[in-house]
C-alpha cells in the first residue's frame, strides 16, 4: 500500500512565489519530488500553515498520514508572529498525533522549540552553500537517520539561525564547527517524535543555486561573496555541476564531494526516515 505523506510548506506565499520563479518549484513541491523520487510509492499532500486562513489539518485529520515533512524557512522564529505560530501549533499537533515526523533546517528549528526548545542567531554568521566536516556524535553513529553516512561528511546548507538549546529528552546526532546541533532526534511523550538535520539533504545544487542567487544581496554584505560577479560565477557553477556532476574541475573549484553530487548519498536521512520509521511505523500501525 502507498505511502501518504504530508508535506509542510515552511514559507510565506511572497517566498514561495519567488522560489517558484527562480526554480520552477515551490519548496514544498521540490521536497515532494524528492520524497516520490526515493520511493515509487508516495502520494504526497502540501500544506501551508503560513497563510492565514489556511486548511490545516488537526490530530485526528493527520492521523491519516503515514508521515509529515516540513521544508525550510526564510523566516526567523524568534521574530514570531501568527504565520510561525500556525507552523508550532501544527507541529505539537503531529507530536499528539505521533506520526513519523521529519524536517530540514527550518523544520528542526521549528520542532525543536515546539518541544520546549530554543532557536537563536549563530553567533558565528550565516552557513552557506556546503555545511562542512558533519561528524557522528556517540548516538549518531549507531543511529538509523544516519545510516550510511560516514563519520565525517558534507550537505547542503544555508541558515543564519540554530538551536541554541535542545528540547528536554533530544539526543544530538551529529554537529561541526558552525553548529553543535546539526541532526538530532526528539523525543516526547515517552516515544520519539522527530528526527531532523540542520542541513538540506533535498536540495539539488540547481536548488541551491537559485537560492543562493536570490540571497545574493545578502551574502555580499556579509562578505560570503566579493561582489555580484564572484556569486553570479558561484551559482553558475554549481548549476553547470547539476547538469554535469563528474565535471571534476568544477567539484575541485567548488570543494563538492560525491556525497553531495549523487543522489543516492544526498538523501540518506530522507531516505532512512522512509525505510527506517516511516514504514515500520506504518505496518505497526496497521497490524495494530
Amino acid at each position: 500500500m502507498a505511502l501518504r505523506l504530508l508535506v509542510i510548506e515552511g514559507n510565506e506565499r511572497e517566498v514561495r512565489e519567488r522560489h517558484q520563479a527562480g526554480y520552477g518549484k515551490t519548496y514544498s513541491q521540490s521536497y515532494a519530488d524528492v520524497l516520490r523520487s526515493i520511493a515509487g510509492d508516495v502520494q504526497c499532500d502540501l500544506c501551508f500553515p503560513a497563510d492565514a486562513g489556511a486548511n490545516l489539518p488537526d490530530s485526528g485529520g493527520l492521523l491519516g498520514y503515514d508521515g509529515v515533512a516540513i521544508t525550510g524557512s526564510a523566516m526567523n522564529i524568534y521574530d514570531g508572529g501568527p504565520a510561525v505560530a500556525r507552523q508550532l501549533d501544527l507541529a505539537r499537533a503531529v507530536f499528539s498525533a505521533g506520526i513519523p515526523f521529519f524536517g530540514s533546517c527550518w523544520g528542526l528549528q521549528l520542532a525543536s522549540v515546539a518541544a520546549g526548545g530554543q532557536v537563536a542567531k549563530n553567533p558565528l554568521g550565516r552557513e552557506v552553500g556546503v555545511a562542512r566536516n558533519i561528524v557522528k556524535t556517540e548516538l549518531g553513529l549507531g543511529h538509523r537517520l544516519l545510516a550510511g553516512r560516514p563519520s565525517a561528511f558534507d550537505a547542503p546548507c544555508i541558515h543564519l539561525d540554530i538551536v541554541a538549546v535542545p528540547p528536554p529528552d533530544t539526543g544530538i546526532l551529529a554537529a561541526n564547527a558552525f553548529a553543535a546541533v546539526q541532526a538530532a532526534e526528539i523525543r516526547l511523550f515517552g516515544r520519539v517524535a522527530f528526527w531532523g538535520v540542520q542541513y538540506h539533504p533535498e536540495f539539488s545544487l540547481a536548488e541551491l543555486s537559485t537560492i543562493l542567487d536570490r540571497y545574493q544581496p545578502i551574502l555580499i554584505r556579509e562578505g560570503i561573496f566579493a561582489n555580484a560577479p564572484a556569486a553570479s560565477a558561484h551559482c553558475a557553477d554549481l548549476r553547470a555541476l547539476d547538469e554535469k556532476p563528474h565535471d571534476r574541475a568544477i567539484a575541485w573549484r567548488l570543494g563538492i564531494q560525491p556525497e553531495i553530487l549523487e543522489p543516492a548519498q544526498r538523501l540518506t536521512e530522507i531516505r532512512n526516515w522512509l525505510d527506517g520509521w516511516v514504514r515500520p511505523e506504518k505496518a505497526r500501525r496497521q497490524r495494530g
